[in-house]
C-alpha cells in the first residue's frame, strides 16, 4: 500500500513537472514572438516609405488592385448595423488598456523594458493591420491625374472662382427662401442627409466611374459630441470601413462631410482629395439644398485663401454675399466657438503629426489645398 501511494506520488511530481516545463517553453516562445513582431516594426516602416516612393506600384497593386475588396467586404459586414461598430471597438480597447494599466501597475514599473517592448508588439500589429486595411492609399497617385487636372492657384484664378461661387451660392439660397435675409434650414433628418447623399453619389458616377460607390456603411459617430470637442467632422475607421459623421454638426455642413468621409471608404485619404470628392458628390446631387450646401462649403475655403493674403479684399468680397448665407456661416462658427476648449489644439496638433507621418507633408492646412483642385475643376467646369 505505502508502495503504491509513493508511485501515485511520483507520477504526480512528474506530470506537476512536466506541466510546469510545458508553461516555461510556452512563455519562452510568447516573449520571442512578441519580440519579433516588435522588431518586426522597423522593416515595416521602411517597407511603407520605399513603397511611398513608388504610388504608380500602390496605385495598381493596391489602390485598385486589392483594396476595393477590402473596403466592399467590411463595408458589408458592418454596413447594415445601424450603429458605429468601429466606434464601440475603439471605447472597449481604451477600456481594456485603462484595465492593463492599472491591473499591471507595479509590474510596469518593476520592468518597464518589457512593458515598452509589449507597446511596441501592440503598436506593429496595428500599423500593420492599418496599412494593409486602408493606410496605404495615402502613398497612392494623386487625384488630380484622375481628372486629368492641372492644379493651379494663382491669385486672379482664385478670384475670379470665388466671385463665381458667390454668384451661385446667392443664387441658390434665394431660389430655396426667396429672401436674401433668410438662412437657409436643410430640412432632413441626418438619416435623410445619408440617404440622400448616396443619389449624389450615383450622378457623380456617370461622369467619374471610379467615384463609384457600393454597399453603403456611413453612420452617426456614438462619440459626436467628443468630436466637436476634438474639432472634427468626422472621421473612417480604417478597421471596420465605417465612415463616421459628427451628429451634432448642423445640417448646413452635413451633406459635404458625409461625402468627404464616403470619398475617404473609397480610397482616397489625403484630406484635400476628400474634401474636392465631398463637394462634387453633392454639388451633383440633384437636391437643391445639396448643392447650396456644397458651394457655399467650396466658397469658405476660396475666401479663407484670400482672407489669409488679402483681408480687404476679403471685406468686399464678403460683403457681396447674401446675408441668408452670412447667417449660414455665422451658425458654423457659432456651433464651434461653444465646443472650444484648451485641449482642441492638442488634438490638432496629433492629428497634424498624425497627416504628416502618412505623406500629408501640409498637415492639417492640407484640407485648404483643396482650392488647388477647385480652381483647376471649375476652369474645365466653369459654373
Amino acid at each position: 500500500m505505502v508502495l503504491i501511494c509513493i508511485v501515485f506520488d511520483i507520477q504526480k511530481y512528474v506530470k506537476c513537472s512536466n506541466f510546469r516545463v510545458l508553461i516555461a517553453i510556452f512563455e519562452a516562445m510568447v516573449h520571442k514572438i512578441k519580440n519579433g513582431v516588435a522588431l518586426s516594426l522597423i522593416p515595416q516602416i521602411i517597407l511603407v516609405k520605399w513603397l511611398g516612393n513608388h504610388p504608380d506600384l500602390i496605385e495598381r497593386y493596391y489602390s485598385e488592385g486589392i483594396y476595393p475588396y477590402i473596403a466592399g467586404f467590411f463595408r458589408i459586414l458592418y454596413g447594415w448595423i445601424p450603429f458605429s461598430v468601429g466606434d464601440i471597438l475603439y471605447f472597449i480597447l481604451a477600456v481594456l488598456a485603462l484595465r492593463y494599466g492599472f491591473k499591471h501597475r507595479f509590474e510596469i514599473k518593476a520592468y518597464p523594458l518589457r512593458f515598452v517592448r509589449n507597446l511596441v508588439f501592440v503598436l506593429s500589429i496595428a500599423y500593420f493591420t492599418f496599412n494593409l486595411l486602408w493606410g496605404l492609399n495615402y502613398y497612392r497617385l494623386p487625384i488630380a491625374q484622375k481628372f486629368a487636372l492641372e492644379e493651379k492657384n494663382s491669385a486672379a484664378e482664385l478670384l475670379e472662382l470665388t466671385k463665381a461661387l458667390i454668384a451661385k451660392t446667392n443664387a441658390l439660397q434665394f431660389g430655396i427662401t426667396k429672401d436674401t435675409a433668410l438662412a437657409v434650414e436643410i430640412p432632413y433628418t441626418k438619416k435623410e442627409i445619408f440617404e440622400k447623399t448616396l443619389l449624389g453619389y450615383e450622378q457623380l458616377e456617370k461622369s467619374y466611374p471610379f467615384l463609384s460607390y457600393k454597399h453603403r456603411s456611413i453612420k452617426k459617430s456614438l462619440f459626436s459630441t467628443a468630436l466637436s470637442y476634438m474639432g472634427y467632422g468626422g472621421y473612417l475607421n480604417p478597421f471596420t470601413h465605417e465612415g463616421q459623421v459628427n451628429a451634432r454638426l448642423p445640417n448646413f455642413r452635413f451633406p459635404v462631410v458625409a461625402g468627404h468621409e464616403i470619398g475617404h471608404q473609397l480610397g482616397y485619404s489625403a484630406e484635400n482629395e476628400t474634401n474636392f470628392i465631398g463637394y462634387l458628390a453633392t454639388m451633383y446631387n440633384p437636391d437643391p439644398y445639396f448643392q447650396y450646401a456644397a458651394h457655399a462649403y467650396a466658397l469658405t475655403y476660396c475666401l479663407s485663401d484670400i482672407r489669409r493674403n488679402d483681408e480687404a479684399e476679403f471685406m468686399r468680397l464678403y460683403a457681396t454675399i447674401h446675408s441668408g448665407t452670412q447667417h449660414n456661416f455665422k451658425e458654423m462658427a457659432l456651433f464651434w466657438e461653444a465646443f472650444d476648449n484648451p485641449l482642441e489644439p492638442v488634438f490638432e496638433s496629433i492629428f497634424n503629426i498624425f497627416l504628416k507621418a502618412n505623406n500629408q507633408t501640409q498637415g492639417i492646412q492640407s484640407y485648404n489645398a483643396v482650392v488647388s483642385l477647385l480652381i483647376s475643376f471649375h476652369q474645365e467646369h466653369p459654373l
